[in-house]
């Protein structure tokens, strides 16, 4: 099944996509709170392109990222980072996730901003200090993710926080794919484009700790909640690795695939045209 969000009247929906219609399930409260299953509803199918899409998550969701989770990306990032000895967790706000075509605007103390590609896991039930047989267990869907980097702010001391968290940079989706639907969440192509120029190409094949260590890493110190969302890192390819380094500025068009998940298309915009 593929899922989207959509707004009713401020309110945050969930529903179900088959072409061009969407089958509501409920409100994402609702649905994360009844074991990430919908309740009926009279309203029928409805039009997609009608839709005010949102982030399918509760507002409250936390978003768990790693970095440094793939060998090639830490070697075109020598002397930034170092090799992580464990998973290198850093966090997310859910105000930062935005739809498909959102315009995301770079600060403008920035370069630019940088892209990374990621699978991101969605979190089907409660977990606390569980193991990573668990874990997977317990991951409902797969989903595409764009973590966008400020990385003037990122790099300028050891907290990633500020540079991981500008407004709109974290594109998501276009859906939510149910577990059931994705073979091998460990075995997808994953890739980034700019202005059609393919610039990341890669497979979570190539992770250096998969999604089940990640999660079962985290749930000893956290509880992680249905919704809560797990970025799972990305691969060579983004700009900081490149001679001379490059970004994405005013104009430019970003665009994240994830096999059997979708695209996401973000256009870059000065922050003055928001």
């Amino acid at each position: 099944m593929k899922l989207i969000g959509y707004e009713v009247d401020r309110v945050r929906h969930i529903g179900s996509v088959e072409g061009d219609l969407v089958t509501p399930l409920g409100t994402v409260t609702n649905f994360y709170e009844n074991g990430c299953t919908g309740t009926s509803s009279s309203d029928g199918p409805l039009v997609l392109a009608e839709l005010k899409q949102v982030p399918p998550y509760l507002l409250t969701a936390k978003i768990f990222c790693i970095g440094m989770n793939y060998q090639a990306h830490i070697k075109e990032a020598s002397g930034a980072v170092a090799t992580p000895k464990e998973p290198m967790i850093f966090g997310r706000w859910e105000s930062t996730l935005v739809v498909d075509g959102t315009p995301v605007p770079i600060p403008p103390n920035e370069d630019g901003l940088d892209w990374e590609v990621e699978l991101a896991a969605v979190i089907g039930k409660q977990l606390f200090d569980v193991d990573a047989a668990t874990a997977m267990g317990a991951v409902m869907g797969y989903t595409a993710f764009n973590d966008l980097s400020a990385r003037r702010k990122q790099l300028a001391t050891a907290q990633f926080t500020l540079g991981k968290n500008p407004d709109r940079s974290g594109p998501i989706g276009p859906v939510l794919v149910t577990a059931d639907e994705i073979n091998d969440p460990h075995n997808l192509r994953v890739r980034t484009r700019v202005n059609g120029e393919t610039v990341q190409d890669g497979n979570t094949k190539d992770m250096i700790y998969d999604i089940g260590t990640i999660i079962a890493y985290i749930s000893d110190t956290v509880t992680i909640n249905p919704g809560d969302i797990i970025a799972t890192g990305t691969p060579a390819g983004v700009g900081f690795g490149m001679t001379p380094k490059r970004y994405l500025h005013d104009g430019d068009v970003v665009e994240i695939e994830v096999e059997s998940i979708g695209v996401v298309r973000s256009p870059i915009i000065n922050r003055d045209k928001l």
